[in-house]
């Protein structure tokens, strides 16, 4: 979950407010007679056992809850605190206390009313626990859809006028104008995949996700058109494991280390850029390697690096791996994606 404003600092700072605030109107308000400074031996357990509930409903009830919501999810998670609470106490006043201290808090247990007067006691606890951790999931969960929105407006920008440049579109016009005037039997090919380029551009960037094929046949007509508009031909190695090629990706996820090779590569029939692009058990392994070309700076262009890693984090927070290295004269673009 991103965390936004409240960090892990901030967070416990807020506890610590809460806890204040708990223990002023619990005895210093003094609403149920308690005096907390006061030899009570079973005040203080019953303080442990709050402490020790409050957060075992706040770091591991809520949470599990909260992965997949339902009502049942729910129920169940509070019956469990509930059921914590109540072994506690009786571990603490039943047991402990008797071992060290012969004293008991009960000491006539009837096991129904036993149970009904821990799920009044342990009512305050795992209300005041919920909501303190519901204010403060939502208000990150407030924050997050907020970051995907204006994240969703800037690179919806930078994808019009940044991922297909004009002059990559003026360079290829040319070529293919060239083609076509001396009929070039290439030149059919090329204006079919600067089509491809530009309805994908057009119509599946503006869509929050699509298929992995459809990202697929992108980065093949980008490809092959780059290979079609230079004299020499682009050599590239692309190998490809797709276990289900319906799996849905953020648009240009995969791409911009593509065009970044195949920007600043230096290629021949020795040295192929290599692509590999593994899909299985829904773990996604992307992995783009060049010679880096003479004089270039091989830096990702259009949407960036800085971007992309930052749209990865939206998307899949803590389920994704980039790594970039560089080695000699060669350039590794290195992604892997928990698709789960």
């Amino acid at each position: 979950m991103y965390k936004g404003t409240i960090t892990k600092k901030f967070e416990c700072f807020i506890h610590l407010i809460y806890w204040v605030l708990i223990f002023y109107f619990t005895f210093v308000k003094n609403p149920i007679g308690a005096h907390f400074f006061t030899p009570d031996l079973f005040l203080w357990t019953y303080f442990i056992v709050f402490v020790l509930t409050f957060y075992f409903h706040y770091l591991i009830v809520m949470k599990k809850v909260f992965i997949a919501f339902n009502w049942k999810r729910l129920f169940a998670g509070v019956f469990v605190s509930y059921l914590v609470f109540t072994f506690l106490r009786f571990l603490l006043e039943q047991v402990v206390t008797k071992f060290l201290f012969d004293k008991v808090n009960y000491t006539d247990i009837n096991f129904l009313n036993y149970m009904l007067d821990n799920m009044q006691y342990s009512s305050m606890t795992i209300i005041l626990s919920s909501f303190l951790w519901f204010v403060i999931y939502s208000i990150r969960l407030l924050e997050y859809n907020q970051l995907i929105l204006e994240e969703n407006k800037n690179t919806e920008i930078k994808f019009l006028k940044a991922q297909i440049n004009p002059h990559f579109v003026f360079n290829t016009l040319n070529n293919i104008y060239s083609m076509v005037y001396f009929q070039s039997d290439k030149s059919l090919t090329a204006i079919d995949k600067l089509s491809q380029i530009m309805r994908f551009t057009t119509y599946e960037s503006q869509k929050e996700k699509i298929r992995l094929s459809d990202e697929v046949d992108y980065i093949k007509a980008y490809i092959e058109l780059e290979e079609l508009r230079h004299q020499e031909n682009v050599v590239v190695d692309l190998k490809l494991e797709l276990e289900n090629e319906l799996e849905e990706i953020p648009p240009y996820i995969l791409s911009p280390l593509v065009e970044n090779a195949l920007k600043h590569g230096a290629v021949s029939n020795n040295e192929p850029i290599e692509i590999d692009l593994k899909v299985l058990a829904r773990k996604l392994t992307f992995k783009v390697k060049n010679t880096i070309g003479t004089q270039k700076k091989d830096s990702l262009g259009g949407i960036g690096l800085d971007n992309l890693q930052k749209r990865l984090e939206i998307h899949y927070p803590e389920k994704h791996q980039l790594k970039i290295t560089k080695e000699e004269n060669h350039f590794t673009a290195e992604l892997e994606i928990d698709l789960k």
